[in-house]
């Protein structure tokens, strides 16, 4: 209908033009599935090119990886501002306090980077051994046991790790 192709013609058979159209096609998803999500869309190599790739693979678990953290760590303050936007939240005009305004304890700054030292240090042990190996096994139970130690903390206190939306309604989250 719209003169792209003539009557009878495949898209098939428009090699070009399936190419431009996959691209595009695969390029649109990218740019809507960043605004949702905060990375580029899944499956894209099969998109573009019919075939899942390895490469494909390792890019879409990559940005599984950042979803994730995105999602759990960093992407309150969006459903806030669709909140908001939406109207699905009002501001009361009484209350003085900004409810987006939370105050972060220590835990969150500390607790990660003792876990991820502790990791570190627990590997590079693995790596490095010692003079015999009991010392290596002292060192390598100690920054296990620590790292072991502060990510069952983390998990214990999960909720306050997450970065949830601030301005749900009490009644929707009961």
């Amino acid at each position: 209908r719209l003169g792209v192709l003539h009557v009878g013609q495949r898209i098939e058979e428009q090699a070009d033009f399936e190419k431009i159209y996959k691209n595009a096609w695969a390029d649109n998803a990218n740019a809507c599935a960043k605004q949702y999500a905060g990375t580029g869309a899944l499956k894209t190599d099969y998109t573009r090119t019919g075939k899942r790739t390895q490469w494909g693979l390792i890019m879409d678990g990559w940005n599984s990886l950042i979803r994730y953290y995105k999602n759990n760590f960093s992407d309150g303050f969006r459903q806030d501002a669709i909140d908001l936007f939406l109207g699905n939240y009002s501001v009361d005009e009484i209350e003085p306090a900004s409810p987006l305004h939370v105050k972060k304890d220590w835990k969150f700054l500390a607790l990660p980077i003792i876990m991820v030292v502790a990791f570190s240090m627990c590997i590079i042990c693995l790596l490095m051994a010692g003079d015999t190996w009991t010392e290596t096994l002292a060192y390598v139970l100690f920054w296990g046991s620590a790292s072991f130690g502060t990510f069952a903390i983390i998990l214990y206190n999960g909720k306050d790790f997450v970065d949830a939306p601030k301005l749900v309604q009490k009644e929707k989250m009961d």
